[in-house]
């Protein structure tokens, strides 16, 4: 494997991305852009890509605003900018472009996990055109809490507010996500039953889950959970996209599976060919579990073969 980092002007105007394009010693045979979730940065899939390397894959992935290298190099962890709920998938478009300038007429794929599915999903319906195919992994239905706070949020944000950090709206937003787990550890305990991805994911210098966005910010995030429910959104996305849809049905991302077949039958509906698969007894970061992150993986392959071989 080799790899090259790269740094190019956010749709924002005011963050540079921190980006990476890594490529197979093989011949490569597609493209994976892979799209990291909230609070997190791409570096934590790198079991995930390097499985696809070995398999012939290029990935591309970069830290959103907010988020990784892309925040810790620049200190704003906290202000998206205010060009709107599109700015990371716009941003995935700029890196889609490099990526494909570099490795040209290569199948494409984009992989998105948790938010990263959420942005990917907003992708798909305005830049799906030329896609292979698009994997969800941790994606949810209709956010419990992101229609209820909207409203509020807008409210504090025509009140000159919207620059503002207060961490009581990202706990009415996701504060909830541990109450069908019996004596949590921690906050964080949704993201998996394994405890030391847990303590990993708390450790980790580029991961800043629990600082806020500020209120903009999370008003954009909401906004985007909201764009992205019912046919309306799935009729936007090109029919021809294969996709694959997976979670963990412990996950209340997915609201313990319910959200993950909604959005199945959402692009069933719509015409779409689409296969879903839920991993009994596993909360939201399926691809870290030890046990069974082989088989996520080999489940993706599995996928992106069978299209790329049709």
């Amino acid at each position: 494997m080799s790899f090259q980092e790269l740094s190019f002007e956010s749709f924002n105007q005011k963050d540079t991305i921190k980006a990476w394009i890594y490529s197979p010693i093989r011949r490569p045979r597609g493209i994976v852009q892979l799209v990291h979730g909230f609070g997190e940065h791409s570096r934590r899939y790198l079991h995930m890509i390097l499985k696809l390397n070995d398999a012939g894959f290029v990935v591309a992935a970069d830290d959103h605003v907010g988020h990784g290298k892309t925040a810790y190099d620049s200190g704003n962890w906290s202000d998206w900018g205010d060009k709107g709920y599109m700015t990371m998938a716009e941003d995935e478009h700029t890196l889609r472009k490099i990526v494909q300038e570099k490795y040209p007429d290569l199948p494409y794929f984009m992989f998105g996990h948790s938010m990263g599915s959420m942005i990917a999903r907003c992708y798909a319906a305005a830049y799906g055109e030329g896609m292979d195919g698009l994997l969800l992994c941790g994606t949810s239905g209709v956010f419990p809490t992101a229609g209820k706070i909207l409203p509020i949020l807008k409210k504090l944000i025509d009140e000159g507010k919207g620059e503002e950090i207060d961490p009581t709206w990202l706990g009415e937003f996701m504060g909830w996500m541990t109450d069908r787990i019996e004596n949590p550890s921690t906050a964080n305990d949704w993201i998996s039953g394994d405890p030391d991805v847990v303590a990993d994911h708390a450790n980790d210098p580029f991961n800043n889950f629990t600082s806020p966005p500020n209120i903009r910010s999370l008003y954009y995030f909401a906004m985007m959970m909201e764009m992205i429910v019912g046919t309306q959104w799935a009729e936007k996305v090109p029919a021809a996209i294969p996709v694959y849809n997976i979670a963990g049905d412990q996950d209340p991302v997915g609201q313990y599976g319910e959200g993950v077949y909604a959005v199945s039958n959402w692009l069933a509906e719509t015409g779409h060919k689409v296969k879903t698969k839920v991993y009994s007894g596993y909360r939201h970061e399926i691809h870290n579990y030890q046990d069974i992150r082989d088989e996520v993986e080999d489940g993706l392959l599995e996928f992106m073969n069978g299209i790329i071989e049709q």
